[in-house]
C-alpha cells in the first residue's frame, strides 16, 4: 500500500469515527437528563459538531489523496493540517472525555491519534 493508501485508511478512519460519534446522540444527550431545554441543545450542538468536525477532516485528507497531491508540497500541507488538528482533538479528548468511565471516550484519544499518524506519515513517506 503505497503512501495515498495510508492517507486513504486514516482517513477513512477518521471519517467513519465521526459517523459513529454522530449515531448515539439522542442516547447521549439522555444520559445529561435533567437538562434544561438550552442545555440539551447545546450538547447536542457540540456533540454533533465533534462529529462534523471529524467527518470534514477525513473527507478532506481523502481528497487530498485522491487528487494525487497527498505526497507533493500542497499535499503534504494538508494533510499535516488534518493530523494536527486531529491531535490537538486528541489531546483535549484524553484531558476531557477521555478521563470518563466510557470506554468509547476513552478510545477517542487513540483512534483520532493513530489515525493522525496514518495520514501524516501517508503524507510524508
Amino acid at each position: 500500500m503505497g503512501h495515498v493508501g495510508v492517507v486513504y485508511v486514516g482517513a477513512a478512519m477518521t471519517g467513519a469515527w465521526g459517523v459513529a460519534h454522530a449515531l448515539p446522540v439522542r442516547r447521549v444527550v439522555a444520559g445529561f437528563e435533567p437538562l434544561t431545554d438550552d442545555n440539551r441543545r447545546v450538547l447536542t450542538m457540540v456533540w454533533i459538531a465533534e462529529a462534523l468536525t471529524l467527518v470534514f477532516i477525513g473527507v478532506v485528507a481523502a481528497l487530498a489523496a485522491a487528487s494525487g497531491i497527498a505526497g507533493e508540497r500542497t499535499g503534504r500541507i494538508v494533510c499535516s493540517a488534518c493530523a494536527g488538528m486531529l491531535m490537538v482533538s486528541a489531546v483535549w479528548t484524553r484531558v476531557t472525555g477521555g478521563r470518563t468511565k466510557i470506554l468509547a471516550m476513552r478510545l477517542c484519544p487513540l483512534v483520532k491519534t493513530v489515525a493522525a499518524a496514518l495520514i501524516w506519515l501517508g503524507a510524508w513517506s
